[in-house]
């Protein structure tokens, strides 16, 4: 199977599926090393999906000067025809895997803390001297990735204060609001700000619609080319940025009050139309960068696993089936015009604030038929740490043949290191689910599971797992890597 550090090779996004054992075991002499990479990409031509349909690809690569070429290209173009079966698993990019942002250094902390907490929450300018210190420490993080042979590689998320940063404040159309009141101006027994109550918060920042919402800037190409920069071109598709869900600002919000009367925006669906189009706009200018693997963080969809908030919705009038269900429509639109050979996986968890704090607990019985069979994701992220907090894996079952999970079983909320055979039998226990719904062996079934850890190890730049350092943080990395060159 393949490299447990890095996954398929990126003809990986030409949708070619079954790619961990058709690239590195089934067919090695035809899909190792850059060579798959070169396959890869001239399949992409014709829209290969397969192996079997790279494997005529690569034929017509050799024999394209000769009489063989037209036929192929007809056999390829109407594959159908020929009864080409596809593989229906799919390998994810990498089995050992992370969430992106990582514990700062104390220099960065020190450097940034000349801006306050409150504004740091959303994007602001900072001096040319922070910034230095910014990029050393963007450097540093990606040196010591490489050093350790831990993959996907990001910047940790330094640029940010918080994770869902940068983003919204950069789209035209939205404005900060610092001091909204909590309650009062969120969604009644919303879990995140009865959270913040319960530990002094009065206000909190958000940001509304009070115009148009336009694309025009990149909010996230600055730390792209800033981590783009400092790996070889090779590297570039071994690397991930992350960016926050479009529905975080609407969720969050009494009903009705994400976009102002002023706004010119009269619906729910209008609003998000053009917030996916910024996305799909940004996915577009990162891709075109170079980018190849992005990451959209929504925790907020574990919400509708909480009867809390599930109680809070319909006493607001919410219909919560009906909420989830534009939130799905608008990931899905803003993966619309995705370029095929860019992958883009979503990300779920339940909060892993300061002190390890979590927002809800529940299973993913809720809305795992839904996020597996009606999103366009290729990946799901999701968090399995603590399967009281959670749920079994039993909601592995709606996992349609073609989609992958990575499994987020080592914690980033402590210190505390796992017992590597303990992990080992999750990722197999998972594996059963998988393997029963889908009617394939165990062995098959792990050909579309990888694990990382559930959460970043530091969703906010302040906080970190209870006793969690650099060392222990590098510690658990490591050790997902060799799990995961254990099982895989």
């Amino acid at each position: 199977m393949s490299d447990v550090s890095v996954g398929p090779p990126w003809g990986r996004g030409d949708r070619v599926e079954g790619m961990t054992g058709c690239y590195t075991a089934g067919f090695p002499f035809l899909f190792s090393g850059s060579r798959s990479q070169s396959y890869g990409n001239f399949g992409s031509i014709f829209g290969a999906e397969t192996w079997s349909e790279l494997l005529l690809c690569d034929l017509y690569f050799v024999t394209r000067c000769s009489p063989l070429a037209p036929l192929l290209i007809v056999i390829v173009k109407h594959r159908s025809i020929f009864h080409i079966s596809r593989i229906t698993t799919m390998a994810p990019p990498f089995r050992a895997d992370h969430i992106g942002s990582l514990l700062r250094p104390q220099g960065l902390l020190d450097a940034r803390n000349q801006v306050s907490s409150s504004q740091q929450s959303y994007y602001v300018d900072i001096s040319s001297a922070v910034k230095d210190i910014e990029a050393k420490a963007v450097s540093d993080v990606v040196e010591l990735q490489q050093i350790k042979g831990i993959r996907p590689i990001t910047d940790g998320e330094y640029a940010r204060h918080i994770y869902f940063g940068g983003l919204f404040e950069k789209l035209s159309g939205f404005e900060v609001k610092s001091e909204l009141p909590i309650p009062d101006a969120f969604r009644t027994d919303f879990p995140t700000t009865v959270g913040l109550a319960k530990m002094g918060a009065r206000t909190r920042a958000v940001v509304i619609c009070t115009g148009k919402i336009e694309y025009k800037q990149s909010p996230y190409l600055p730390e792209w080319l800033a981590l783009r920069d400092k790996l070889s071109q090779s590297q570039w598709a071994e690397a991930k940025i992350t960016m926050p869900t479009p529905n975080y600002q609407h969720i969050q919000l009494k009903p009705g009050t994400a976009f102002t009367p002023g706004s010119g925006y009269t619906s729910d669906e209008e609003y998000f139309r053009d917030l996916a189009a910024c996305y799909s706009a940004e996915l577009k200018t990162l891709y075109d960068a170079g980018l190849r693997n992005a990451q959209i963080d929504d925790p907020h969809l574990t919400y509708f696993c909480s009867q809390q908030f599930l109680d809070g919705c319909r006493k607001d009038g919410t219909d919560t089936d009906a909420l989830l269900d534009l939130y799905i429509r608008t990931h899905n639109k803003l993966l619309a015009n995705k370029p095929a050979d860019l992958h883009v996986g979503v990300h779920l968890c339940r909060g892993n604030m300061s002190g390890s704090t979590h927002w809800v607990s529940g299973s993913y019985e809720n809305i795992a038929d839904k996020l597996f069979n009606q999103t366009d994701y290729q990946t799901f992220y999701l968090e399995f740490d603590d399967l009281e907090r959670v749920g079994g894996f039993e909601p592995l079952r709606f996992l349609p043949k073609g989609k992958n999970v990575v499994l987020g079983l080592v914690s980033t909320k402590t210190a505390d290191l796992e017992d590597h055979e303990a992990l080992k039998a999750k990722i197999r226990e998972a594996a059963a689910v998988v393997a029963e719904a889908q009617g394939v062996s165990v062995n098959e079934a792990l050909d579309c599971l990888a694990i990382s850890p559930q959460c970043g190890f530091s969703s906010h730049s302040q906080s970190g797992g209870t006793g969690m350092t650099m060392d222990r943080m590098w510690a658990k990395l490591e050790m997902v890597k060799e799990v995961a060159k254990e099982v895989w």
